[in-house]
């Protein structure tokens, strides 16, 4: 392709990304009627019809999901090819964005910081997101890397490492479940107060498949997608659902415990550390992902 074709990709690409001709417009500061006209003469030059305009904006046809994947690929090449010459003068420039879940934070501090002190003029950003939201900013190529906890399946993702990580009860040392014997079982956490992270949190994906296959759904008492939250909430006599990892703290601290679900499924969940499939890391990348496989080994189950 062209450069000229290049440039008119651009229009497409972020006409796409946010939703409107007119978003697009503002953002590369042009007339709207410029980005219809680049999109318009695209779509001449490849004889397809690249995007559909519905009443809550623009969505790509399947002919223009290919040209948003070239464009992607595109950008991720470019992206390693400067990388690589970067690295020829010791990794002295460069970014990586790295998409965590919030339960990850506390334990990848060692990590982060340890990067940063070795490759001090690479510019490391951390998103902390939902599931969800995670998924779709590695398929998108908006993070290089990710960590999450029990993603959907993705045929775009490619999974580094797994670690299994069964969901518990948390409570603390002097709530009545405590005192129990044996694995809690679900419906159980009915008699008490309640508190559960979003839907978009794979801690709630995999707990609609539980409540599914039993066919009784838990209704929580609060609804928080803050992790810190949720464990105030628990500290503070109520009841959440969590992997151990997550209050790994408060667990040598003794102001949590963490008790066992009596549910199969329950007992499954995976950490992941995850990339775009296809997707060629750069040098300081691939160093990010060797100590982050270091960190995973280290969160307790």
């Amino acid at each position: 392709m062209s450069l000229v074709q290049d440039r008119r990709i651009l229009y497409f690409f972020e006409a796409v990304r946010l939703g409107s001709v007119r978003a697009a417009a503002d953002t590369l500061n042009v007339a709207p009627s410029a980005v219809s006209r680049h999109i318009t003469q695209l779509e001449q030059e490849l004889n397809a019809p690249l995007m559909e305009r519905h009443r809550r904006g623009v969505k790509p046809t399947e002919a223009g999901e290919r040209v948003l994947n070239y464009y992607r690929q595109r950008l991720a090449q470019q992206e390693v090819l400067l990388d690589s010459l970067q690295s020829l003068r010791g990794l002295q420039s460069g970014s990586i964005a790295l998409s965590v879940g919030e339960g990850f934070i506390e334990g990848l501090t060692t990590s982060l910081t340890q990067f940063s002190s070795l490759y001090p003029k690479i510019d490391l950003q951390v998103n902390v997101c939902a599931s969800n939201e995670l998924i779709r900013q590695i398929t998108e190529d908006e993070s290089h890397i990710g960590l999450v906890f029990n993603p959907a399946v993705d045929p775009k993702i490619r999974v580094h490492v797994r670690r299994k990580h069964p969901l518990r009860v948390i409570v603390t040392k002097e709530h009545p479940l405590a005192l129990g014997d044996g694995p809690v079982a679900l419906k159980e956490l009915d008699k008490h107060r309640l508190a559960l992270p979003g839907v978009s949190f794979g801690i709630r994906q995999i707990l609609a498949l539980a409540e599914h296959q039993q066919g009784h759904s838990l209704i929580p008492t609060l609804t928080c997608n803050n992790i810190a939250m949720l464990k105030r909430f628990a500290m503070q006599g109520g009841v959440t659902l969590l992997p151990a990892f997550v209050i790994e703290d408060e667990l040598k601290a003794g102001q949590l415990f963490a008790l066992p679900i009596q549910h199969e499924v329950l007992s499954n969940p995976e950490a992941q550390l995850i990339t775009r499939l296809g997707r060629q890391l750069s040098v300081g990348a691939n160093r990010l992902v060797t100590m982050l496989l270091q960190d995973m080994t280290a969160f307790r189950n």
